[in-house]
Parts: structure tokens; sequence; C-alpha cells
């Protein structure tokens, strides 16, 4: 665990060292927020329904942003021999890289706080609703972030990293999509609802912008991104031997 933290330090002091993690930060707050102003005044309801409701297909875009460098970076500038051979497992290392960028996009929600806060001086929203949309969009950009950690080891530059990223979020997207399901439903009858239901990521998202936390919903998210990191963790372990 210690040597996951010390990666861990050395990743997240890393994103604020340069301009981009300022720049991502603000335009995810603009773009955010201006949907949410858009919402707020042409529904002129006291909720952040429409706010979570567009986060899933701006992060299939937003998280790639932020795990492309995790590895295409080290293997591009060739420290990513160093860090192999450094005295902890390679496990150790990616938890670290991994943590880092979720909290990084940790504090990118922090600086959406002023809406639900605004929201409770102006009105009654259910805040029960508010945690909840929170808590899922938590998830949601820990499963997007293992997979853009797994696709960033397959690529040697940032670029290709990012683009493979989005390609692979994109698809969980639209796996969850009910129109998408009933594409594969017309080829295979039962076999787009079977996709939606394990592999589609908004069917799952989707219950907690409601304040339903089920806990299949849960699971879900978790065993995905369990496999994906496991996934990354079998692929450093084949890079070092």
């Amino acid at each position: 665990m210690r040597n996951a933290l010390v990666i861990f330090r050395r990743e997240f002091a890393s994103y604020f060292n340069s301009p981009i993690a300022y720049i991502f930060i603000i335009v995810f707050l603009l773009l955010t927020g201006l949907l949410f102003m858009l919402n707020f005044f042409l529904v002129g309801q006291a909720d952040m329904r429409g706010f979570f409701g567009a986060l899933p297909l701006l992060l299939t875009f937003f998280i790639p942003a932020i795990s492309m460098r995790l590895w295409a970076e080290d293997r591009r500038q060739g420290t990513f021999e160093l860090l192999m051979t450094l005295p902890m497992r390679p496990h150790e290392v990616m938890a670290g890289k991994y943590l880092a960028a979720l909290a990084f996009f940790g504090v990118t929600l922090v600086g959406t706080l002023p809406i639900p806060i605004m929201l409770n001086a102006l009105g009654n929203p259910d805040n029960g609703t508010l945690v909840t949309g929170y808590l899922g969009t938590l998830l949601m950009g820990a499963l997007y972030l293992s997979v853009g950690i797994f696709t960033s080891g397959l690529m040697r530059d940032q670029i290709s990293a990012f683009i493979l990223g989005v390609m692979a979020c994109l698809i969980m997207w639209l796996l969850g999509q009910t129109f998408v399901a009933a594409v594969f439903d017309g080829w295979i009858d039962g076999f787009g609802r079977l996709l939606q239901q394990y592999l589609g990521m908004t069917s799952h998202f989707e219950p907690m912008l409601r304040g339903v936390v089920a806990l299949g919903d849960l699971v879900y998210f978790l065993a995905l991104t369990s496999l994906f990191l496991a996934l990354n963790a079998l692929w450093l372990e084949g890079r070092k031997y």
C-alpha cells in the first residue's frame, strides 16, 4: 500500500504541474454549467437530472483525456521500463496511477458543487437524488478510468490512447441505449437486452438519477471496473517479464 501511495502522490502532483489539468477543469465546468443553466431556465425545475443525464456521453470524451497519459506517456518518454524495475509490484504502480486519476476526477466534480448549493438556496430540491446522482457519476468515472488506463497501456502515444479510450467508452454507452438494444434484438431475439443488462452502462446509471441505488447496479460498476484493472495488471506482468 505504501508503494502505491508513493506513485499516487507523484502522479497526482503531475496533473497540476502542467496547464492541461487546469484547462480540462475549466472546460469541463463551463460545459456542465452551461448544460445545467440551459435546463434550469428552459424547464424551470430545481433539480440536476438534466445535468447528470448529459454526463455519460460527455465523459466518454473527458475521461479518456485524463487517462490517455497514464501509461502511454511513460512509454513515449522511455520511463516505463524504469517504473517496472522499481522495488514494487506492477499492480502497486497501476493502483497509484489509477487512484491519482480518480482523485483528479473527484476534484473536478467538487467544482460542480456550487450548483446543488445554489439549488438549495433557491428552492427545495430532492437532495437524495442529488447524492445518488453524484454517486453514480463517480462510479461511472471510475469505470471509464479503468477502461482508459487499460487502453493507455496498449498504445505508445497519447492520441492513440485517447481515441481507443473514447471508442471503448462510447461502445459501453451505446450498449446501454434502448434503441441499440432493439437493433440487436431484431437480429437475435434477446441479445440486445442481454448486452444492455451486462455491458451497457447507461441502464445502470439512470436509476441513480431517480434516487434508486440497486445492488445489481453497484455490482455492475464495481465488477467491470475490477475486470479492466485486473486486465491492466495482467498486461503489466507480461510486460515486466
